[in-house]
């Protein structure tokens, strides 16, 4: 199927789950999240301190690359206006809701920023020179076709909730937990759209999808890859346990590719999909082995406490 056919049998589907989104969506406004009166002026040319937000340094780059990651949406949707909009006309579903997702994408971006600023929790000039590399650079995942390209977003903006409701669990501060699981429940709507959709599609043209599958599962990035120094932070956040290998391996690849789009029971697959399947749940078992061998060494550096 190509890819304008997927879309176009795709379109009835996708307007009942941007219903659906529009009747779960809760409105919310970032200016009650932020603890404005926590804040006062900054002087130009004043040092920084970190004593003023005390916390490890590994929930500050998770912090970090949340607040960037969300900050590069004009080039999310471009890329995603690209691969699922390419012909639509105004009124479309898949315009519309890529309209509405950005929309919605845009307030994480203000209330995180917002956060962090009025708490001095990150040191705002290196936040800035880091955000102006980020967007100069463009730098975000490409997916080639409309099933990777769903396939992908599915992943990612699980992966996304996942990385900001347990960064909010990681702070000594209820107002910045409430923060993150506001952002946090807005990706879970975004991530069961473009899960059902992939559920759907995979009626549609079950061989084209196992392949996209197997491609994104193997080369997924999060989409933070553009930021400087992105590798050293990705680390700090694994071995914070706010984001690693058991946690992608049990919640992403085992809950979504195993569980809910049951890749290993699906039947009529072409020769080429067949392979796909066998080499995507091998792959899911080394990360499941990797995941164990990393979590074994984390829980050797930490020290007793007997």
């Amino acid at each position: 199927m190509t890819d304008a056919g997927l879309l176009t049998d795709l379109t009835p589907e996708a307007e009942r789950l941007l219903d659906r989104h529009l009747g779960m969506a809760k409105e919310w406004f970032p200016h009650e999240y932020v603890p404005w009166g926590r804040g006062r002026d900054f002087v130009p040319g004043e040092a920084w301190d970190a004593d003023g937000y005390p916390v490890s340094d590994a929930v500050r780059s998770a912090l970090f690359v949340n607040l960037l990651t969300e900050d590069n949406l004009p080039y999310y949707f471009s890329t995603i206006d690209r691969v699922f909009a390419p012909a639509a006309t105004p009124g479309d579903v898949w315009r519309t809701w890529n309209r509405r997702w950005t929309a919605e994408e845009n307030r994480h971006a203000i209330v995180i920023r917002d956060y962090l600023t009025v708490t001095r929790a990150l040191d705002p000039v290196a936040l800035e020179r880091a955000r102006m590399h980020q967007m100069c650079s463009a730098v975000v995942p490409e997916p080639a076709t409309v099933a990777d390209g769903l396939v992908y977003v599915a992943l990612q903006e699980l992966a996304t909730r996942i990385a900001h409701r347990n960064t909010g669990k990681s702070l000594d501060d209820k107002v910045g937990f409430e923060v993150m699981a506001r952002v946090a429940a807005d990706e879970n709507l975004h991530y069961l759209f473009y899960r059902d959709l992939v559920t759907a599609a995979l009626e549609l043209d079950p061989s084209v999808l196992v392949c996209a599958i197997e491609r994104q599962v193997r080369d997924f990035e999060m989409p933070g890859v553009g930021i400087p120094d992105f590798g050293a932070h990705a680390m700090a956040i694994a071995r914070a346990g706010i984001y690693d290998f058991e946690i992608h391996y049990e919640q992403i690849l085992v809950a979504v590719v195993l569980r809910h789009w049951k890749i290993e029971s699906i039947e009529g697959l072409s020769p080429e999909a067949e392979t796909a399947r066998a080499n995507v749940v091998r792959y899911i078992d080394r990360v499941g082995r990797a995941a164990r061998r990393f979590v074994a060494r984390r829980a050797e550096r930490v020290p007793s406490t007997v």
